[in-house]
């Protein structure tokens, strides 16, 4: 099992930041991949950004506003969020896979209102 715990959600001015992390724990060997999701109001869970390895990805709305990171040393994983628009405003999930299963976190409220 692996248990991941969010934090840095929170209220935040349209134009302004924030910065997400996501610490796994538990059976965490052989983590393949990190990644943040998000789920607004009435709308289907959507990717935000993964990363495997040395490589990332990222949905279109996000890119050049969004970065995702990983700590390995810390089994961290980190979504900074600059730029931020009311659009963003949903909740986000931390995601892992390992050994083929995926785990998620309980999710952090972001919310970017003015």
């Amino acid at each position: 099992q692996v248990q991941l715990a969010e934090s840095g959600g929170g209220l935040v001015q349209p134009g302004g930041s924030l910065r997400l992390s996501c610490i796994a724990s538990g059976n965490i060997f052989s983590i393949s991949r990190m990644g943040w999701y998000r789920q607004a109001p009435g709308k289907q869970r959507e990717l935000v950004a993964v990363i495997s390895g040395g490589s990332t990805n990222y949905a279109d709305s996000v890119k050049g506003r969004f970065t995702i990171s990983r700590d390995n040393a810390k089994n961290t994983a980190y979504l900074q969020m600059n730029s931020l628009k009311p659009e963003d405003t949903a909740v986000y999930y931390c995601n892992v896979l390992r050994s083929g299963r995926q785990y998620w976190g309980q999710g952090t409220q972001v919310t970017v209102s003015s």
